[in-house]
């Protein structure tokens, strides 16, 4: 078998996904991906995955390299996804022959590509703020799971920190929220962001406000809540004003422990679904609601990630610049 130089397979597999292309740099330093794919069929293990990848390329000129972007903690060149009973290790893709494999955490790559997304990679989630060049990023989202990472930066140097964020503890503002938690802690015990912030934390919401209210309980998927939302289901749309209000709240939270003086990028699948309802004031208010810090906030500018390829075009750059 031989192997395509200055080729890279790439992946960005999460919890429901598992997105692959092949990727080769420019002269100009420009990144092509070829061969995209995305799978979101049930295999039962990644290598399962992988083994449909590959077979759609050409084996006689397969890349050498293989980079990873994976939800979960990596630990020795080994990962268990968080949110799906996949494992994956460095060693087994070399095993698949390749010379080299690389897997970093999902949001360490979305973090590496922070500051080299372009204007139309992001649109903004309330007002067009500069913020500051050389400040630290927050990345943020919500799919199947919460990811949080920051990019730490200063005197010109930028260091991708991957973190377990989506996992602290949910602090509830108000009644309704207060409400909302007892419910969930019910169910629960300890009630993390993701349980709230996340495609399964959005059907949690509902059910918790259904419950609240007295309401009969409706089987309803995220999928299901944002569609009936968009033709003016009243519940739906309150569960949506509920997550974003409490989306916004807990990124100023992480703004603050970042000290993201740069920005705070928002990724994942659900938030680009709920676009619209991210612009409608909850979520922005809510970030900027920091008591004495309110100023320090008010300052971040907050955007979405658009282009699917972020992580992808981070894990490269990981390989590429050995971090």
């Amino acid at each position: 078998m031989s192997h395509a130089r200055g080729k890279i397979v790439a992946g960005d597999i999460g919890g429901t996904h598992a997105r692959f292309a092949v990727v080769e740099q420019c002269d100009s330093g420009h990144l092509q991906l070829h061969d995209r794919l995305d799978l979101q069929d049930p295999f039962e293990s990644f290598a399962q995955a992988l083994q449909h990848y590959l077979d759609r390329l050409d084996r006689r000129n397969l890349p050498s390299t293989i980079v990873l972007a994976v939800a979960g903690p990596v630990v020795d060149g080994s990962v268990r996804l968080t949110n799906r009973d996949w494992q994956i290790s460095e060693r087994e893709l070399r095993s698949c022959g390749f010379a080299q494999a690389r897997l970093l955490n999902d949001f360490a790559a979305l973090a590496l590509a922070a500051d080299r997304l372009q204007a139309a990679d992001t649109h903004w989630i309330g007002p067009e703020i500069a913020g500051t060049r050389d400040g630290s990023i927050t990345i943020l989202g919500a799919g199947t799971g919460f990811g949080v990472s920051c990019l730490a930066r200063g005197r010109g140097r930028g260091v991708p920190m991957a973190t377990e964020g989506g996992h602290i503890g949910f602090a509830p503002d108000g009644a309704e929220e207060i409400a909302l938690l007892k419910v969930l802690a019910g169910r629960f015990g300890r009630v993390s962001v993701e349980r709230i912030l996340s495609g399964p934390g959005l059907e949690n919401i509902s059910r918790a406000l259904e419950q609240i209210a007295g309401l009969p309980e409706r089987p309803l998927s995220a999928a299901d809540i944002v569609e009936h939302a968009a033709r003016g289901d009243a519940h739906c749309r309150a569960t949506l004003s509920s997550f974003c209000s409490i989306f916004g709240a807990v990124a100023g939270d992480l703004a603050l422990a970042h000290g993201a003086c740069g920005g705070v990028l928002i990724a994942g699948g659900i938030a680009a679904k709920i676009e619209p309802y991210l612009n409608q004031g909850a979520f922005r208010a809510r970030f900027e609601a920091k008591g004495r810090l309110s100023s320090f906030v008010k300052a971040i500018p907050t955007r979405l990630i658009v282009n699917q390829d972020a992580a992808l075009i981070g894990a490269v750059r990981a390989l590429a610049e050995g971090d």
